[in-house]
């Protein structure tokens, strides 16, 4: 717990893990016809311009109207804001896009705690669980990618850690459905903001 205590550089995974889990991926994919078990976003790349051009139009609408109705997540506030308070440089790192997490921070009370360069989504970095968001974080705050603590709600956030070479932190889970993929794990925020002292 030292060693997460000491870090100094944190990411946030964005819905989900700052904010309660509203997305409906199922009605998402039902909506924009793509099949059950695939990767929303991978699909919509392989699909010819036009058409994907279009489904990224009404996800970005369908988006939007959630990213202004974010509520924040059980201790997430308090967590960031001491992390701020700290001198903890932060960042963001979402499979949604930036202007609406940017809106989503702005809901929650957070987007003071977040310089805009820090926050990269799905146009600004290859979609997690690759990890190529932390790696240009990394890069850009000049410090090894295992400097940097990686904190979501899902396996791709701790894949895409674990790519990167990067502390693994998973919160919002009672249980760890992924043990082999997480450094630690919370209940939530705020007693992953307990375990920091």
């Amino acid at each position: 717990m030292r060693a997460l205590r000491e870090r100094q550089h944190w990411v946030f995974d964005m819905d989900g893990t700052l904010t309660l889990a509203v997305h409906d991926f199922a009605e998402i994919r039902r909506a924009l016809a793509i099949p059950a078990e695939a990767d929303i976003l991978a699909h919509l790349a392989s699909l010819p311009e036009p058409e994907a051009a279009r489904c990224h139009a009404w996800l970005l609408e369908h988006e939007r109207a959630l990213a202004e109705a974010a509520q924040p997540a059980p201790g997430a506030v308090a967590l960031v804001r001491d992390l701020h308070a700290r001198g903890v440089r932060l960042g963001i790192l979402t499979r949604n896009a930036r202007p609406l997490a940017q809106i989503t921070l702005r809901s929650i009370g957070l987007l003071d705690c977040f310089a805009e360069v820090d926050i990269l989504g799905r146009d600004e970095a290859a979609p997690k669980p690759q990890p190529d968001g932390l790696l240009q974080l990394a890069a850009r705050w000049a410090v090894p990618p295992a400097q940097l603590v990686m904190v979501g709600d899902y396996h791709y956030d701790l894949n895409c850690a674990r790519a990167a070479g990067a502390l693994a932190v998973l919160v919002n889970c009672v249980d760890n459905p992924w043990p082999h993929l997480s450094d630690h794990h919370a209940r939530d925020c705020h007693a992953l903001h307990q375990l920091l002292g």
